[in-house]
C-alpha cells in the first residue's frame, strides 16, 4: 500500500452493509478483532464473539469473501482482512415524555460497515501453508470454514434420515396388533357360549383356534360350535318330552 493511500481506497474486494441499526462505536469494538486476520480465523473469531453485531459482520465477512471467489477468482485460502471499518449513519431522531412536561431526546444511531479482502503476500503464504503441513504431519485437523461448514450439515441430514427412518419402521411394527397364533375376540366369545350351553370345548376346537387366521374363524371352529348348538337344542328337546310325559301321567 502507496503511503498516504486512504483506508476507504485501499485495493481489494469489498462487501458493505448499509444502514445498520447499531451504533458505529459498538461495530468498530467487534471490528478491531478481526482486521489483518485470515478469513478463516476472522469467521472463527467472530462465530464465538459474544455481541449480537458479530453476526452481522460475519454476513459481511463472507459476502468479501464470495466477491473474491466469484468476480475476481482468487483462492478463499489466500485471502486476508485488508481493512475493515465502521461509519457511522443518519440518526433518528425520537422524544421520550418526561416530568412536567418535558421531553428528552432519543437517538437511535446507524452506520455502514466495509470489509476488503486481499491476497496474502507470498511469504505469509508460505508460512501459513508451513504451519498446516505440521499440523497435519503431528495428526492435526485444519480445514477451512466452508468445507467444516459443509461436513456438519451433511452429518446432521444423514443422522436426521436415519431417525426418520427408525421411527418409521417403529410405527410399522405396531401396526400389527393380532399376534399370529392367539385365540381372537371372535374365538373367545364362541367358546363362552358353548361353555353356557354346558357343551365341553374338545382339543380339536382349542387346536383350530391355535392355527387359524387371525380375525377369521376357522372351519373347524364353526361345524364344532355347529354340532355343540344342535346337541344343546336336542337336549332341551327331550327334556321339553320329558315334562310332558311327566304331566299326562299325572
Amino acid at each position: 500500500m502507496a503511503f498516504g493511500t486512504k483506508t476507504n481506497e485501499r485495493p481489494g474486494t469489498r462487501a458493505q452493509l448499509r444502514y445498520l441499526r447499531v451504533s458505529a462505536y459498538k461495530a468498530r469494538e467487534v471490528l478491531d478483532l478481526i482486521r489483518g486476520l485470515h478469513v478463516d480465523d476472522a469467521d472463527a473469531v467472530l462465530e464465538f464473539t459474544e455481541r449480537a453485531v458479530a453476526d452481522e459482520i460475519r454476513k459481511v465477512l463472507a459476502s468479501a469473501v464470495a466477491n473474491a471467489e466469484h468476480n475476481d477468482e482468487i483462492d478463499p485460502n489466500e485471502l486476508y482482512v485488508a481493512a475493515c471499518y465502521a461509519d457511522e449513519g443518519p440518526t433518528l431522531k425520537r422524544w421520550r415524555p418526561r416530568a412536567r412536561g418535558r421531553a428528552t431526546r432519543i437517538r437511535k444511531r446507524t452506520c455502514h460497515i466495509t470489509i476488503i479482502v486481499s491476497r496474502m503476500d507470498a511469504k505469509e503464504l508460505e508460512k501459513r501453508r508451513a504451519r498446516t503441513e505440521a499440523a497435519v504431519s503431528r495428526g492435526g485437523v485444519r480445514r477451512d470454514a466452508a468445507q467444516a461448514r459443509r461436513e456438519r450439515v451433511a452429518k446432521s441430514r444423514a443422522a436426521r434420515a436415519a431417525r426418520d427412518e427408525h421411527d418409521h419402521d417403529h410405527d410399522h411394527d405396531h401396526d400389527e396388533d393380532v399376534v399370529p397364533g392367539e385365540p381372537t375376540e371372535a374365538t373367545i366369545e364362541q367358546a363362552d357360549e358353548a361353555a353356557e350351553s354346558d357343551v365341553d370345548v374338545t382339543d380339536e376346537v382349542v387346536a383350530a383356534a391355535e392355527n387359524e387366521v387371525p380375525g377369521e374363524p376357522s372351519e373347524a371352529v364353526i361345524e364344532a360350535v355347529e354340532e355343540a348348538a344342535e346337541e344343546a337344542q336336542a337336549a332341551d328337546e327331550s327334556e321339553s318330552e320329558a315334562d310332558d310325559a311327566s304331566e299326562e301321567k299325572s
